[in-house]
């Protein structure tokens, strides 16, 4: 096909020195990419725009937050709707978002749970942090909440190999806050559950006995650590009828949701024992919460009326332990979920008996953290469609198309 038959031809800076190939390309119809590092993109901006075209397009490669950050305020700035200008890969995934609010007319990939090609407006940013994040359903939970109840915020993943990076550059520097976006709650995920909580100008009474936080609230300034690991079991097992008050329970898996969960779990009346595999965060777990443990390698689940898999063990379809010694009427809370139900999971309901896993425990987790975020209740209908669950959270009988998730580091 000939290039006047073309709508837009892309050229490349080397392009750019071809006076023939210029000539034989209108400049309406010229899209001008330029790719290449962060310490580069404004000396590529201020070569390519020399030449005329009707787009001009700047891809930055990047693996830290606070590069990630330049191409968007290069956006802010020029504020010219013929340059797109983002960062490649998981890291920038987020800067993809943002950037048609800042001016850029054109995507260059699917971008599902925001609204596109509606620009939505937004004022606040809310977000997840972790890696990898990409996969997880809380922005299509939270974003569908803020369209329908027309709250003018924005849930974003960050996939973030540095939090230290991304909160120097993103939070504490005003990164964010110089796009014209005020930031107002992150849900921090694995592996920056524990680092994060130094940044963290409070800490809740939970937070602090579990050092564990899992949700970090802006308030006036002041970055308060939370944790809805608690709510996310508690509440789901209430709603179900049951009352863990004078009851057996073990925790598996002394990670940090394991520690905030046996905390609760003990502070609601519940007898309580840790089981991990490795001894020293164990120890850490022991020693923070004064709580029995009982190394894996020994744990039988005969005897207690709920156990709590808070380890990823289940996410490829093995078992934590062995299931068959289980009491015929415990309560099995298994934190993992994925497209289908584990082992654990099904195993149990083949049987009749209570079981909640992570996409229970998600819903109440995501319902909890969007009132802490907007101080409204999420509708009810978002986590049923998005999750795939009935009207009480249990899980429809036809399967339904979710990615493999840990729930623990919701």
């Amino acid at each position: 096909m000939h290039a006047a038959q073309l709508d837009l031809v892309e050229l490349e800076t080397r392009d750019l020195t071809d006076a023939q190939r210029l000539r034989s390309i209108a400049p309406e119809r010229r899209l001008i990419t330029w790719r290449g590092r962060a310490q580069q993109l404004e000396d590529a901006y201020r070569c390519i725009t020399r030449t005329p075209a009707a787009l001009y397009r700047l891809e930055v490669e990047t693996t830290r937050a606070s590069e990630a950050l330049l191409p968007l305020q290069l956006l802010r700035r020029e504020g010219r709707e013929d340059v797109t200008a983002y960062a490649t890969g998981p890291t920038g995934f987020w800067t993809r978002v943002i950037a048609p609010h800042l001016g850029a007319r054109v995507l260059f990939e699917r971008l599902d749970d925001y609204g596109f090609p509606q620009l939505h407006r937004f004022e606040k940013i809310f977000g997840i942090v972790g890696r990898p994040v990409l996969h997880s359903l809380s922005p299509r939970l939270h974003n569908e909440g803020f369209r329908q109840l027309g709250i003018p915020a924005l849930y974003l993943p960050f996939d973030v190999s540095d939090f230290g990076d991304f909160w120097s550059a993103l939070i504490e520097g005003g990164g964010l806050e110089s796009l014209g976006f005020s930031v107002g709650a992150l849900t921090v995920v694995s592996p920056h559950k524990e680092i994060a909580l130094a940044a963290a100008g409070a800490k809740t009474p939970m937070v602090a006995r579990a050092r564990s936080s899992n949700f970090f609230v802006n308030e006036g300034g002041v970055w308060t650590a939370d944790t809805t690991d608690p709510e996310g079991v508690l509440l789901t097992l209430r709603e179900r009828g049951v009352e863990p008050r004078n009851q057996r329970v073990a925790v598996v898996g002394c990670g940090g949701s394991g520690r905030a969960i046996a905390a609760a779990l003990q502070q609601a009346g519940a007898d309580v024992t840790l089981v991990n595999r490795g001894y020293d965060r164990a120890s850490l777990a022991v020693r923070l919460l004064r709580l029995p443990f009982l190394p894996l390698a020994s744990f039988s689940p005969r005897g207690y009326a709920i156990v709590v898999n808070a380890t990823p063990c289940g996410r490829e379809g093995e078992l934590p332990f062995d299931a068959e010694l289980l009491e015929d009427e415990a309560v099995v809370i298994d934190l993992v979920y994925r497209g289908e139900p584990t082992p654990l999971v099904a195993s149990r309901r083949a049987r009749g008996q209570v079981t909640i896993d992570g996409r229970d425990v998600l819903r109440m987790q995501a319902m909890s953290q969007f009132h802490l975020m907007t101080g409204e209740p999420m509708p009810d209908e978002v986590p049923r469609v998005v999750l795939g669950l009935g009207e009480k959270g249990e899980m429809h009988d036809r399967p339904v198309a979710v990615r493999r998730l840990v729930a623990q580091d919701e």
